[in-house]
């Protein structure tokens, strides 16, 4: 914080509800926690100061009331900071967004591939490469409305994201459950309709059309094949179809399992 000359040190005390306690020092979790400033920073800019990437904050109250993010501490402001409510509608107050995104769809930074490739099985639009510099992920998540899934907390302090999530999980199946949970995606689920390579759609396509690309033994033993619409990848219900769903399967059961509601006002 710096300080001006004449300028007495002003305090706002915030209290971070429920998961946003993850960003915080195991001390200060679940504490009311003094915040000294000077000037009138916004909510937002104090909010992160502490390590809180605004994408994971869904509600604001400064003295009781729903502020936005622009709003102006004052001397002696009490702030309430509050995670994605999952049990609660909370449209009659303060969204901090223009709008949700009504189509989930995701960018994974270069740490998330595997859960990128769960994605794409469960049928969701989720982009991926180890190549994505932050500027250039944070530029598209903006410009497709993408909602960015990292492991990285300082990604999303990028002023240009809206929408993201930091992926606690380093296991990519508890991964998975934990972003269905998040974004309560179980009822979107729409298995094997994108490719894994490149994230294509998948159509089904005559035997006819991909028979010359096919192994002799995958030729003779199937008649029902998909093909990408992308990459021209050809996909067929094999041994390996069965070993997916099954653990596509054990996955979402587990989801199914722990959607309870986490949080309480």
């Amino acid at each position: 914080m710096t300080k001006h000359p004449g300028q007495r040190p002003r305090a706002a005390t915030f209290r971070f509800y429920a998961e946003l306690n993850d960003f915080l020092p195991a001390h200060l979790a679940a504490e009311e926690i003094c915040y000294r400033f000077a000037g009138t920073p916004s909510v937002k800019d104090a909010i992160e100061a502490q390590g809180i990437p605004h994408t994971e904050v869904e509600l604001v109250l400064a003295n009781g009331a729903p502020v936005d993010f622009h709003h102006r501490l004052c001397d002696g402001d009490r702030i309430a900071v509050y995670p994605v409510f999952e049990s609660f509608d909370i449209t009659p107050l303060v969204r901090l967004r223009e709008s949700p995104l009504r189509h989930p769809r995701f960018v994974s930074d270069a740490n998330l591939g595997k859960l990128a490739r769960w994605f794409r099985l469960l049928g969701f639009d989720t982009l991926y490469s180890n190549q994505y510099p932050d500027a250039e992920l944070a530029s598209l998540a903006c410009r497709e409305r993408r909602t960015v899934l990292t492991r990285d907390r300082q990604l999303l302090h990028h002023k240009a994201i809206t929408h993201g999530y930091w992926v606690r999980s380093d296991k990519p199946d508890e991964q998975v459950i934990e972003v269905l949970q998040r974004f309560q995606l179980e009822r979107c689920v729409k298995p094997f309709s994108r490719c894994l390579d490149c994230n294509g759609r998948i159509h089904p396509v005559p035997k006819s059309s991909v028979s010359g690309s096919l192994e002799p033994g995958t030729r003779a033993h199937h008649d029902t094949f998909f093909q990408c619409s992308q990459c021209h990848r050809v996909y067929w219900r094999g041994s390996h179809y069965e070993r997916m769903l099954a653990r596509l399967e054990r996955v979402l059961d587990s989801a199914a399992a722990r959607s309870e509601p986490r949080l309480t006002v």
